[in-house]
């Protein structure tokens, strides 16, 4: 399974609209690597206080959109997903190389760095055409809920 379209993701995660910030799933090596695609509108509600004249998506919804893949990854085999829960615990290194604007289509990379019982630690990557956009590595925990 290489690819997912929404409807596929909208199983795995639990966010919605306006809070989904992940449009597809493009390449999946399991326990390994994932990488997504946000294609970011000008309709996006964060635009229209992020800035009135000068629309920037925020750098942590940049990050958001990181952490969403990277659960996609966490998450994709996980027999129970109605009873396992993605909780983000940190975040190191992050840098955010150029302005993220309406029209540009983000490729976000996650890499399994670590992977120690429910913690998984991942490098992520966004860019925007050839261009980094940003970079960080995040800390979360997979586990069942109770």
């Amino acid at each position: 399974m290489d690819d997912l379209r929404i409807d596929e993701i909208m199983r795995i995660l639990p966010h919605r609209y306006p809070f989904l910030l992940v449009d597809r799933i493009i390449e999946i090596e399991r326990e390994q690597r994932i990488v997504g695609i946000k294609n970011v509108t000008i309709n996006e509600p964060f635009f229209t206080g992020h800035f009135p004249d000068l629309p920037v998506m925020p750098g942590v919804l940049t990050i958001e959109c990181m952490a969403q893949v990277g659960a996609v990854l966490g998450l994709i085999d996980q027999s129970d997903l109605e009873n396992t829960r993605v909780f983000f615990m940190g975040i190191d290194r992050a840098r955010f190389r150029r302005p993220i604007v309406p029209g540009d289509q983000l490729r976000i990379s996650m890499e399994v760095l670590r992977k120690k019982g429910t913690i998984w630690k991942m490098q992520g990557e966004v860019r925007v055409g050839d261009e980094r956009a940003a970079e960080a590595t995040l800390l979360c925990s997979i586990s069942k809920a109770e």
